[in-house]
């Protein structure tokens, strides 16, 4: 999508449709609604006398115009005065698209005044990312329709009487943000057929080539020879190889500390010899979606420029049942050293993490964040609206939080306490790959910790959030690209 910002006046400007936000309970008494009002002869007040946007946020109304501006306008309900954050910028404007979706029309206008406490860079931003994240859509495998072809919302416009540079500036950094999410949801979308181990391996040798970055990839092979069990212990199963995917963007000075981020790749979950039950198993192509999510982060802090080495890891694998997988009871000895007992074969993608964060502790990073479709207890404890955020530095989980808020893709800190540990407690090995149904979420980041050394570190359990049924303006039933955007902000937050 191209999404830019016009200075023109937008009740002048030719278009096929202008979203307007309508703020629940403002008069056109003055400013732009006025001025919409007048043009329209009326048609505002008659909406708002009759109730037609009092209901909840998203609501909206068509108008039909004549004459040498927009042909449609559309009132948007955004709820309350004073209630804005840049999250309610990308609902709005992602609604615009849904309008636009619906109305068969190829292109969108929105006026953004009205969000008074969203900063213009801010503003800018969300509305990229809103337009270009709700437009996406994988058609990549389907037919071309017919007769009757779907109309792509191809552009974005937006009207501001904000500081233009600052809003141009936002612009630009959410289209780069959002380009990337939209490139891990179509990861995501590809289907486990296609989306194996190496397919995500030469997605992230393209992005490297293609943003310059430094990217090595471990074939098993080479896993076998750094020590890398876990990984290969997992991957046994299935005829695909499994793969360690490494991209670094140097944009710091030599010999800086990274920050590193790690993103379980698992391309199908079918649970191994614990093997899952048949119901949603389609849905475990997503298992894969953090992976995507570094692969996409990585792009983007690529393209942004970052002022800072930054280095993504993805272990990638298949978890499958045969004669050769991995059984429960079997002990592995993993790169850092340390035994696991695998007591479940379906707690899979924290062994791939543990040979992954032990390789980038050695990196001796300045933090290191991973994130993973881990636990299906983090949906039991914040449902599908929040990811659960853990580690050992109070103020990592924080700035964890904070982008977070700021990105739309929201966090919540979990306890890390000893006690949870002893859960883990195995007779045969070091410790076990499962500490038992209580708590799973938070004794699955205490297996994690066990990995990560002195290294300042959080864990980001996404498996709520990475996929679903598509309830946000901007998303589509299917991968969400979660947590990309999150990522992304806190790489820029660490660099001012």
């Amino acid at each position: 999508m191209h999404v830019h910002l016009d200075v023109a006046d937008p009740l002048s400007r030719p278009a096929p449709l202008l979203v307007v936000a309508v703020p629940r309970g403002m008069r056109p008494e003055a400013g732009f609604l006025q001025r919409l009002d007048q043009a329209f002869s009326g048609a505002v007040s008659r909406v708002l006398d009759a109730g037609d946007l009092a209901g909840k946020a998203g609501g909206d109304v068509v108008l039909y115009g004549s004459g040498d501006g927009p042909e449609r306008v559309a009132l948007v309900s955004v709820g309350e005065v004073g209630a804005y954050d840049a999250e309610q910028v990308r609902r709005f404007v992602a609604r615009g698209v849904r309008i636009a979706e619906r109305l068969h029309v190829d292109a969108v206008s929105c006026w953004l005044d009205g969000f008074g406490a969203v900063a213009d860079a801010e503003l800018g931003q969300a509305a990229a990312e809103g337009a270009a994240l709700a437009a996406w859509r994988f058609t990549e495998l389907k037919k071309p329709p017919g007769d009757a072809p779907q109309v792509a919302v191809g552009e974005a416009r937006f009207f501001s009487e904000g500081d233009t540079k600052a809003v141009e500036k936002g612009v630009a950094k959410g289209a780069v943000i959002a380009a990337a999410e939209n490139f891990a949801r179509t990861l995501q979308a590809r289907p486990g057929n296609l989306a194996t181990p190496s397919h995500l391996a030469a997605e992230a040798e393209r992005v490297a080539a293609e943003n310059g970055l430094a990217v090595t990839v471990f074939d098993e092979a080479r896993l076998a020879k750094e020590g890398m069990n876990a990984i290969l212990a997992v991957s046994q199963g299935s005829e695909e190889e499994a793969r360690l995917i490494v991209l670094e963007h140097r944009g710091g000075a030599k010999g800086d500390a990274p920050l590193v981020l790690v993103g379980k790749g698992v391309t199908f979950d079918a649970g191994g010899i614990s093997i899952k039950p048949a119901a949603s198993m389609d849905e475990m192509k997503f298992d894969m979606s953090a992976g995507a999510a570094v692969i996409a982060a990585m792009q983007a802090v690529a393209q942004l420029g970052v002022k800072a080495n930054v280095v993504g890891i993805v272990p990638s694998s298949e978890n499958l049942p045969s004669g050769t997988a991995l059984k429960p009871g079997d002990v592995i000895r993993t790169l850092a050293g340390k035994t696991v007992e695998v007591v479940n074969t379906d707690a899979e993608g924290r062994l791939l993490l543990a040979d992954a964060l032990a390789w980038g502790a050695r990196m001796k990073p300045a933090a290191m964040v991973d994130c993973a479709t881990l636990t299906g207890s983090v949906i039991i404890g914040l449902g599908h609206h929040a990811a659960a955020v853990l580690g050992t530095d109070d103020a990592l989980v924080e700035e964890l939080r904070a982008a977070g808020s700021r990105s739309g893709e929201r966090c919540w800190p979990l306890p890390l306490w000893d006690e949870y540990r002893e859960q883990l407690d195995s007779e045969t090995a070091d410790f076990m790959n499962v500490g038992g149904r209580p708590a799973g979420t938070i004794t699955a980041a205490c297996f994690l910790r066990e990995f990560v050394g002195d290294v300042p570190w959080a864990h980001l359990d996404v498996a709520g959030t990475a996929w679903g049924d598509g309830k946000v303006p901007y998303q589509r039933k299917g991968g969400y690209g979660f947590p990309t955007r999150l990522l992304v902000e806190w790489v820029l937050s660490r660099v001012g």
